[in-house]
């Protein structure tokens, strides 16, 4: 420390040991009228690998236990949420908010394709109007009595994930890959990204895992062997669920009948989050 030292290390370009320099709080309050108990995010490191189906059917099964489950769709660019659940209507407010839409079984969603005229309008914005967005989903819907929240991210380790974790409470994260052996490295971005922002892993699931011959009911990797548990173990992370490709699921996203899926596979994640609801009333 200097003996000329004012205490100011905002205006210092010392690096020295006694730096008191303060973090910046980028984090944003949530409605006045809301109220939100658990905000799961749901990221991978590239697209293409079912982030946006995970979601759904997380938010899905959710529901089917009794919570009362949201879905914050933050996939700006390619929004894919209101597709999937057939939502055709759009969003609504009034003096105090926007208010989310409601799927046929009562989850509450906010997708930039809710506020466009037309469903196949692009969406050509700048990274900080993306973000500024994304945060009024936040700040400005009125989110009411949300047990669970899911955020389906957009791929990769930019603008907005950045702005998610950084501006929104989020309670942990799920990393959503597919088994090529190149998805490793991109898993390992997304890892050490929500590692460098303080963000708990809940885990990883792995989408388009295998297929279930319906002739024979042998497992057939499409894909290429799963290198998933040697990721997990190499980042000390739990295996939450293993997606096969069902074409039945395909056909139901096309439909806008996410809701009537038929699967048991993130049943024991469904358990896993709701577990740490049951942990925090205690």
């Amino acid at each position: 420390m200097s003996e000329n030292c004012n205490q100011n290390c905002n205006s210092c370009s010392e690096d020295c040991a006694e730096r008191k320099e303060q973090k910046t709080d980028f984090s944003e309050k949530l409605h006045e009228m809301s109220s939100v108990k658990k905000v799961i995010g749901i990221v991978s490191g590239k697209g293409g690998v079912g982030k946006s189906l995970v979601t759904s059917m997380l938010a899905v099964t959710m529901n089917r236990m009794g919570y009362h489950t949201a879905i914050l769709d933050a996939d700006i660019t390619g929004p894919s949420i209101p597709k999937a659940f057939g939502i055709r209507g759009k969003a609504t407010g009034s003096e105090f908010g926007l208010f989310p839409v409601k799927t046929k079984t009562g989850i509450d969603i906010m997708s930039v394709n809710l506020l466009l005229e037309n469903d196949t309008d692009p969406v050509v914005w700048r990274g900080p109007i993306i973000a500024g967005t994304v945060k009024q989903f936040w700040t400005d819907v009125i989110w009411s009595d949300v047990d669970f929240m899911f955020i389906d991210m957009p791929p990769g380790t930019g603008d907005v994930p950045l702005t998610v974790f950084q501006s929104i409470a989020v309670d942990g994260i799920i990393v959503v890959t597919s088994p090529q052996e190149l998805v490793s490295m991109i898993v390992s971005k997304a890892v050490k990204m929500a590692e460098m922002m303080n963000i708990p892993i809940i885990g990883l699931v792995e989408n388009m895992s295998y297929f279930k011959c319906p002739d024979n009911g042998k497992d057939y990797q499409i894909f290429g062997e799963s290198h998933i548990e040697e990721i997990a173990e190499k980042h000390n992370l739990k295996v939450l669920a293993k997606l096969p490709i069902d074409p039945k699921i395909s056909a139901a996203c096309d439909k806008g009948m996410i809701e009537l899926f038929d699967g048991n596979w993130l049943d024991s994640t469904s358990k896993l989050l709701e577990e740490r609801l049951e942990e925090n009333k205690k």
